[in-house]
């Protein structure tokens, strides 16, 4: 009699329709889940991200067992554990005498190496299967992205609606646009009274992961005292509720604005849950949509909460698999600037980054506008290495995974794809920011003053980016204008642009090795 099926299932796959077990049935398969080391370390991630998926692994393996399923689990700490996906998944294979092993793919490309090595080498048969939680699958993506010019995430997302259906009617796009982003970019009032997220409180499961992640990752970023995220599909289906009926309505609106201390503001929070497989994104954008068409949410607010993820993370997804592993090394600006330690420590006067610093600290987690165009424009003006940036985000987000982060930081942030994915560099003074926000208000620099040591940093900065970069940047449509204004600058004028840029510059201090990977 032949052995079981080894199913293997990593922490973002934790979906009971998983592809991988289509067709199977307790009797015949046993459920593998992995707690490595390689994984955690890797880079040193943020102790609420290693806490928010061992939690949920543990949660998730509950519940396959209760509903009948084998499941061989691996703690972290369990005697003989190889601290990799390719030395347990060897070992069980083994314990359990498997006749076979299959998988879904995995979301990363240095995941996805090892796995195929060990494939290449296992005594048994072992498939990696498509991963169909995605709307897209990676060979629909291929196809549209072939012979195209260029890539841009609109037209992707416009091909995408007309595939699922969703805002349209008889053909055509719900309220005779696709896209209402113009109406999304309102910037806030002094007070903006958005209900708080639903957080809930660890329980023993989770209070046990706790415990060991700050007994084993001391040295890791970040804070778990508040720790409150979705760590089971219940949970993340209460935050979806919560969503969509008290903050979707006004998500629109309001989705770019920025206040200090007010760290959700309207936004989902329901990023990380996805990403971990907790929920369904297209479920998600279907009860997006019905909200609208009941009255109770307006069309500018699902439309863009849609197009974030049919639109935005279905692109971003295909982009990372079509451009890796050269996306990883991009840097078309030649950026070399160590990363500045505030982004670790928090401690600037710059009162825009010091309060995304401490939300990404305290949180595990800061809001779109935050992280393009206060976090990644700073380092993109400045010109921090990418791979140092890239590694940051990695770590400091619960929802980050690789194939997610990539694209967002290296060719949206940074645009150190040159622009395959983004058609401008997305580089703006500190004019955007008090614009968008009340960040500067209170701040120890000037926003209004342009050069000098009292002047907002992200004044110079942009234009000693604009100005280094002119070679590259002038002919892109979309930007080159803007040299007609640092051409009609004095000369004097320019140099102190460029005099007070290079103090700031002088002045950063390069983090401490070993906060993103081990020294």
């Amino acid at each position: 009699m032949p052995g079981p099926v080894l199913v293997p299932i990593l922490g973002d796959q934790l979906t009971p329709t998983l592809a991988s077990l289509a067709g199977r049935t307790p009797a015949d398969t046993v459920l593998l889940m992995m707690e490595v080391a390689e994984e955690t370390t890797y880079v040193r991630h943020h102790k609420a991200k290693i806490a928010l998926i061992l939690s949920a692994m543990r949660h998730f393996a509950a519940e396959m067992r209760d509903a009948g399923w084998q499941v061989d689990y691996v703690a972290l700490e369990d005697a003989g554990n190889t601290g990799s996906f390719a030395g347990e998944i060897a070992r069980a294979a083994t314990r359990h005498g498997a006749s076979a092993v299959q998988m879904v793919e995995p979301g990363e490309y240095r995941v996805m190496q090892d796995l195929r090595a060990l494939q290449a080498d296992s005594p048994v048969p072992m498939r990696i299967l498509p991963d169909d939680r995605f709307i897209c699958s990676l060979p629909e993506f291929y196809s549209w992205a072939a012979g195209r010019r260029e890539l841009r995430m609109e037209f992707f997302y416009r091909q995408m609606r007309q595939e699922t259906g969703l805002l349209m009617d008889d053909g055509e796009p719900t309220g005779g646009q696709w896209n209402y982003d113009r109406d999304n970019r309102a910037p806030p009032p002094r007070q903006l009274d958005a209900p708080a997220p639903p957080r809930f409180t660890p329980d023993a499961i989770t209070a046990e992961v706790i415990a060991m992640v700050e007994r084993l990752f001391p040295g890791h970023f970040g804070d778990l005292a508040a720790f409150g995220w979705p760590v089971t599909a219940q949970q993340a289906e209460e935050a979806a509720t919560a969503f969509m009926t008290q903050r979707l309505p006004h998500f629109g609106t309001w989705q770019d604005a920025m206040l200090h201390g007010e760290d959700a503001l309207f936004h989902s929070l329901l990023s990380t849950s996805l990403n971990c497989g907790l929920l369904d994104p297209l479920d998600l954008c279907r009860r997006a949509e019905a909200e609208y068409r009941a009255g109770r949410a307006p069309l500018n607010a699902v439309e863009g909460f849609i197009r974030q993820i049919i639109g935005w993370r279905e692109f971003i997804r295909g982009m990372y698999w079509l451009k890796m592993p050269a996306m990883r090394d991009a840097n078309w600006f030649g950026a070399e600037l160590p990363l500045p330690d505030f982004y670790w420590t928090g401690e600037t006067d710059m009162r825009c980054m010091a309060d995304c610093v401490r939300s990404t600290r305290d949180n595990a987690h800061a809001h779109h506008i935050q992280r393009l165009m206060v976090l990644g424009n700073f380092a993109l003006i400045a010109g921090v290495r990418p791979q140092e940036l890239e590694d940051w985000f990695l770590v400091v987000y619960a929802d980050a995974y690789e194939w997610v982060e990539l694209p967002n930081v290296a060719a949206m942030a940074l645009f150190a794809d040159g622009g395959t994915l983004a058609s401008k560099p997305y580089a703006a003074s500190g004019n955007y920011i008090n614009k968008m926000s009340d960040y500067c208000g209170a701040c120890r620099y000037d926003v209004q003053q342009k050069t000098g040591p009292d002047a907002c940093p992200f004044n110079p900065l942009y234009w000693h980016f604009m100005a280094r970069n002119r070679d590259k940047l002038e002919p892109n449509r979309r930007i080159g204008r803007v040299y007609a204004t640092w051409d009609r600058m004095s000369e004097g004028r320019r140099a102190d642009t460029l005099a007070s840029a290079q103090a700031v510059l002088d002045a950063l201090v390069p983090a401490a090795p070993g906060w993103a990977r081990a020294p």
